[in-house]
């Protein structure tokens, strides 16, 4: 305002007394509004720089860390006819207690005395086989035997074929020597004729030339008959030496063919005795298989098969088992994509389905109702929907024990729990649709080490 008058109005009377100026002024209630916009404002600021802790969703499920503790399908080793329950679904049996009962259905196995009749073939077979060592034995000694008697018969014959051939060569030299005797008698007989004619020698004299020529030719005619009787001889002794060699190697043959027939024979016999034998066998462990028993302790969780009479095959199941006390874990499935960043050891805030909890996924200290685990096993092969498996165990160090009514198969919803990262990068994270992100890269070892030291 312009200062003409020296009498001065003061503002606040004239935005007093002027409706226009009252109009003008701002409302009270507008400025604390303003006040708590800038408050809000400058905490809003504030949050953005405050820690918050990375995680991965995942969902799954209850379920029992050794595949021993999982339930189990009990099967019936043999097919038959169910004769039988001892249990009931929801009962607690022990290891080795009898579930049913079931009855036969192949007819070999219907008659009653068929392990004794199998035990009689097995015995008869023993016998068998103990008689055909014994044969072969018996053959085993007996070759020694005759090819010591084919030697002593061969060199007896061999002995007697050198004398006829010795007697050969004697006769021979008689008959040569006969020969000669022969024709000096002959020659002498044709001049003492000569003679005779001539009548220069008497009758008597030329007779008795003629008496000893028939001496000397009945001579060589024996000595001839000698010669060839000792060449048939020889002849003889060489054929009885082929007939014996050709016999005695006919029943060494014979012997031989003997022995391989019975050791032939005792190889099957000892096959069929195998045979009898596994299926004695296997009879004594089939009667055994008519009762199906309890692989472990447990509860009957579910019986496949239900009535009496009903067939069941061969491997087929017909009980189930939930085993009594297991170490319970959780199934946690993950993306492909987050799995690099996840280590055993790594902490998981988990909610089970029936518990009532306050998961705030940022700020895993002021949730409430969750409970704690560690990472234990990661899969090294994805799920056919592209997923990966994760187990976690409790981890009650700081946090209650799990509680003890959880079902396996009970609904799971779990967050992994990764590194600290203001809250602004994480707001960015989420608008851009990145993953998770670490100041440093996974080691294995380094975060087993942290996960022990937090325990």
């Amino acid at each position: 305002m312009l200062k003409i008058s020296k009498e001065s109005i003061e503002n606040e009377y004239i935005e007093r007394r002027v409706y226009a100026f009252r109009l003008l002024q701002t409302p009270r209630s507008a400025r604390n509004f303003a006040k708590v916009l800038v408050g809000l404002f400058a905490f809003g600021l504030l949050t953005l720089f405050l820690p918050w802790t990375q995680n991965i969703p995942a969902g799954g499920k209850v379920t029992a860390f050794f595949p021993k503790d999982r339930p189990q399908e009990v099967p019936a080793v043999i097919g038959g006819r169910i004769q039988q329950w001892y249990v009931q679904e929801g009962q607690f049996v022990n290891r080795g207690d009898t579930l049913l009962r079931i009855g036969e259905i192949k007819p070999e196995y219907f008659d009653p005395d068929l392990l004794e009749r199998l035990r009689e073939q097995v015995v008869a077979k023993e016998a068998a086989i103990e008689a055909t060592k014994a044969n072969i034995e018996a053959l085993k000694q007996r070759l020694p035997v005759l090819r010591q008697a084919a030697n002593l018969s061969l060199q007896k014959a061999e002995n007697k074929v050198k004398q006829y051939r010795l007697k050969v060569s004697s006769d021979s030299s008689n008959y040569q020597a006969q020969l000669i005797d022969f024709q000096l008698a002959e020659n002498q007989l044709r001049r003492y004729d000569t003679l005779y004619q001539k009548g220069l020698i008497s009758l008597t004299d030329y007779q008795k030339r003629q008496l000893k020529y028939q001496e000397s030719q009945a001579k060589l005619i024996k000595a001839e008959n000698d010669y060839l009787g000792s060449q048939q001889e020889y002849l003889n002794a060489l054929i009885e030496l082929s007939s014996i060699r050709a016999e005695y190697r006919e029943k060494i043959l014979k012997a031989e063919a003997e022995l391989r027939s019975y050791e032939s024979y005792l190889a099957n016999a000892q096959l069929e005795l195998a045979a009898y034998r596994n299926k004695y066998a296997s009879t004594v462990i089939r009667n055994e298989n008519y009762y199906i028993l309890a692989p472990q302790s447990g509860y009957v969780v579910k019986a496949m098969s239900q009535g009496i009479g009903e067939i069941v095959k061969e491997g087929e199941p017909v009980v189930q088992i939930q085993p009594a006390r297991p170490q319970k874990a959780v199934e946690l499935y993950v993306k492909a994509m987050d799995v690099p960043l996840i280590t055993p050891g790594r902490e998981v805030r988990i909610e089970f389905a029936g518990w009532p909890a306050f998961q705030f996924s940022g700020w895993p200290s002021v949730s409430v109702g969750t409970f704690a685990g560690r990472v234990k096993v990661i899969d090294y092969v994805s799920q056919p929907d592209g997923t990966y498996r994760i187990l976690a165990l409790p981890d009650a160090t700081n946090d209650p024990e799990w509680p003890e009514q959880l079902r396996i198969g009970s609904a799971v919803r779990a967050f992994i729990l990764l590194d600290d990262v203001p809250v602004w990068y994480e707001i960015w994270r989420q608008l851009n649709g990145f993953p998770p992100s670490l100041k440093e890269a996974p080691d294995e070892k380094g975060d087993k080490d942290k996960g022990a030291k937090k325990k």
